[in-house]
């Protein structure tokens, strides 16, 4: 359900699912939206942040799918869901997910047991879902693990989904280890999940890796991870698995395009650095500066075609100064109102539909998911855009679990709906702003490490 190696495709198969086959499910959690009245006295600076990544966290927590302890895909307070949507899993959203409930236990927003208790339901589904040569499907059935298909040919293993997943895997195994008897036993189950992903069969024989595959359809989809966007964390992990590895040719060869990937563009004076896929000028919706880096710490990371953090931080102030200059006049938009990514969005007729925002398909709608992700890169810009937020524009964008997926000033317009892929992000990049919590356990991994030098990368910040 994003732009990129699954294009305009995707968002084709995804409006109709959010916007057009409706009905009500009565066995969901349903809220009345609270509309609150900011305090007299502002909130400092960690008040706010506290309140957004505690508020966000419900999502995953009071919100989840009972079942399966996962993520929904989606989460609709009115209870009016797509068919049987109300049980979909989302396997990427559940991986972040998992990072949020490290993140939540460590502030204490739950307990101990209560982690325990939800990470040995998660480990038992995931161990008891569908699988393809080791790789989740896009989404799957909370009620019994069963692949509920993304597209007619995508009913099998989804690799990039599944990278997501992982590494959540990975930050669970590493939060664990150390622990009890039971957390040990438990971090044990969590490590061989990730290790049984068969990442080299998805080179299907050739120095790329794909997608998708599927039992029915092969590999007809036929999507070759190559060029940036948000899935260089997929060859990460390839790269690091210990027991179905890949060679550093495919990532060289593949995702590096034999060094085809290095762009030479700049835009407001920022380097793009590599060439975003379909968006060579401003770069690409914020979350490919999101996904891959809620456990890869971009901090002086670097190799043969990039320094990450320069990479993320300049798409960032990029997508920020498009913003703030507004070509288009949309009502709102300035220095404290940004921020353009992949999110529900709002249809011509005012329904509400799906859309990868970005500067170059820019429709007059802020996904707030874009600006508070983005806190590690630029805090000033995402402590204003936030403050603004929730100061000024509670009542269309504050719910049960913080703030909705996509709001426009100059519609008077808001999606009050949430999304996993867009919850998941904010909680862990803004745990990594305060205490680089998932950013530590995700980074000191030893097949991490490992697999990263492989690839020839360099930390300054972890010593390789």
């Amino acid at each position: 359900m994003r732009i990129t190696l699954k294009p305009m495709l995707t968002l084709l198969w995804a409006i109709p699912l959010f916007s057009i086959i409706q009905c009500s499910s009565g066995d969901i959690a349903t809220a009345t939206p609270p509309t609150p009245t900011p305090p007299a006295t502002p909130l400092s600076d960690e008040q706010l942040v506290d309140l957004v990544e505690k508020s966000t966290f419900k999502y995953f927590w009071d919100y989840a799918e009972p079942n399966s302890g996962l993520a929904r895909e989606r989460y609709h307070p009115d209870g009016v869901y797509p068919d049987n949507d109300a049980h979909v899993v989302t396997t990427g959203g559940s991986g972040f997910g998992i990072m949020s409930i490290i993140a939540a236990d460590s502030r204490g927003y739950i307990s101990r047991d209560q982690t325990i208790e939800r990470f040995t339901k998660i480990a038992h589904f995931l161990e008891n879902a569908d699988r393809f040569h080791g790789a989740w499907p896009h989404w799957m059935n909370g009620n019994n693990g069963d692949v509920v298909p993304f597209g007619t040919k995508d009913n099998g293993g989804d690799l990039v989904e599944t990278s997501f997943l992982c590494e959540g895997l990975i930050c669970v195994r590493e939060y664990l280890k150390n622990g009890t008897t039971a957390e040990k036993a438990l971090a044990a189950r969590y490590d061989a999940l990730w290790k049984g992903v068969d990442w080299d069969w998805y080179r299907n024989g050739q120095n790329v890796l794909y997608w998708h595959w599927s039992p029915s359809y092969g590999w007809q989809m036929n999507f070759a991870l190559e060029g940036y966007n948000e899935c260089l964390i997929t060859y990460v992990l390839a790269s690091a698995s210990p027991t179905h590895g890949i060679t550093p040719d495919a990532y060289h060869q593949g995702w590096a395009r034999n060094g085809n990937i290095v762009s030479g563009n700049t835009k407001y004076n920022l380097p793009l650095i590599l060439k975003h896929n379909g968006a060579e000028e401003y770069g690409g919706p914020l979350f490919w500066a999101h996904y891959s880096y809620v456990g890869l710490d971009p901090n002086q990371l670097t190799d043969n075609y990039a320094n990450y953090w320069d990479l993320n931080v300049n798409q960032t102030k990029i997508d920020y100064r498009y913003c703030v200059e507004n070509p288009h006049h949309y009502a709102g938009y300035g220095p404290d109102y940004w921020g353009l990514t992949a999110s529900y969005s709002r249809n011509n007729d005012n329904s509400i539909g799906y859309n990868a925002h970005m500067p170059s398909n820019d429709v007059g709608v802020i996904s707030p998911t874009a600006a508070v992700s983005s806190i590690v890169y630029t805090p000033t810009e995402s402590l204003a855009a936030m403050r603004n937020f929730y100061e000024n524009h509670s009542a269309l964008l504050w719910g049960p679990a913080g703030f909705y997926d996509a709001h426009s000033q100059q519609y008077n317009w808001s999606a009050k709906r949430y999304l996993a892929i867009d919850q998941g992000p904010m909680v862990v990049m803004l745990e990594n702003y305060r205490s680089g919590l998932l950013w530590n356990l995700f980074m000191n991994a030893p097949e991490v490490k490992t697999g990263l030098q492989a690839l020839e990368f360099h930390s300054g910040k972890y010593g390789f």
